[in-house]
């Protein structure tokens, strides 16, 4: 495959699916029109119920089926990746779509220009039922502009220095190698973890505004406390994250700001109410997060958006569930 002179590198595209049939049917035919065609395409599905795997093998994408109960965040991507014959490793979520026909060609294009860039994630848009919040955070975390960080940009950025998302995002699978791919046990956040492990061995990490996807979520206000119960409860295990590049409060804070300056502007007084109660319920979800050792174990399942996670494992200890 030529990109103008250049040879591109062989490119595989991983999609982790479960009852995805109303989106992946035009996620791949929008993947089929792309001006770069990936070597091969590997779903790996959990039992899903409706057609998810026959819309896949209909648009000739190698099929793994897995128990839903077996599905992990890094282990299974990690699985997938180890099977792959790609030298780039593209990976989605079932419901993120590619905005262009230049979206694949234009994710991978860093790697191309800069040899230290390991990782590189592109801009989500709001899909088009999205509600105000939904679009505000895609804007928050996914500005035009694109731009490279290594490890010294965590004395400006902080932890912003490692967001990523594998909904969109193309790893070069040498260095993803070379930090053991995703780890395996994680209640989610394998693909910042794994950043974070490579900028600490001088990689870079490349955001690229121009490569798009539609792909956000409406959560309601009880998804938002639980989602950040989750985040919590991942820098509690995690805590290496926050030593390392800093604090997560003040991105929601600045967040928040921008969001409420806005909406005076605009005088949207019930969406500023709305904005109050949604951060006041995820900064409560992420400090309950944090302190999810110290709430009787009954309970913790409920406060968290990935219930299923917590089966096996003790609440004292999830980084030891059975079967890890």
């Amino acid at each position: 495959m030529q990109d103008g002179q250049r040879q591109t590198p062989t490119l595989s595209v991983i999609i982790p699916t479960c009852n995805g049939a109303a989106t992946l049917g035009e996620l791949l035919a929008v993947l089929a029109r792309q001006t770069i065609q990936p070597d091969e395409i590997l779903v790996v599905d959990s039992s899903s119920e409706d057609e998810t795997v026959a819309i896949a093998r209909h648009y000739g994408a190698k099929v793994t089926i897995i128990a839903r109960e077996s599905f992990d965040h890094g282990g299974t991507r990690t699985q997938l990746a180890g099977t792959a014959r790609g030298e780039l490793l593209l990976f989605l979520t079932q419901d993120a779509i590619p905005a262009t026909r230049e979206a694949l060609a234009q994710l991978i294009r860093p790697f191309a220009a800069h040899p230290e860039v390991a990782v590189s994630y592109g801009r989500q848009l709001p899909h088009r039922d999205a509600t105000w919040s939904a679009a505000s955070l895609r804007a928050f975390n996914y500005p035009p502009q694109s731009c490279l960080r290594d490890f010294n940009d965590r004395k400006r950025y902080g932890l912003r220095t490692i967001f990523v998302s594998n909904s969109f995002a193309a790893y070069r699978r040498q260095a993803l190698a070379e930090v053991g791919y995703f780890k395996n046990g994680l209640i989610f956040g394998e693909d910042t973890c794994t950043v974070g492990r490579l900028l600490q061995r001088g990689y870079r990490i490349a955001y690229v505004g121009e490569a798009r996807v539609y792909h956000s979520h409406n959560y309601s206000l009880a998804e938002e406390f639980r989602r950040s119960f989750d985040i919590g409860v991942l820098h509690a295990t995690e805590h290496w994250l926050l030593e390392t590049y800093g604090h997560a409060e003040g991105i929601g804070l600045t967040m928040v700001r921008r969001q409420l300056t806005e909406l005076g502007r605009r005088r949207r007084v019930a969406l500023m109410a709305d904005v109050v109660v949604r951060s006041v319920l995820k900064y409560c979800g992420y400090r309950l997060g944090r302190s999810f050792r110290k709430i009787p174990a009954q309970y913790v399942p409920s406060l968290s958006m990935h219930r299923t996670w917590w089966q096996g494992r003790s609440a004292t200890d999830p980084s030891s569930p059975a079967g890890t």
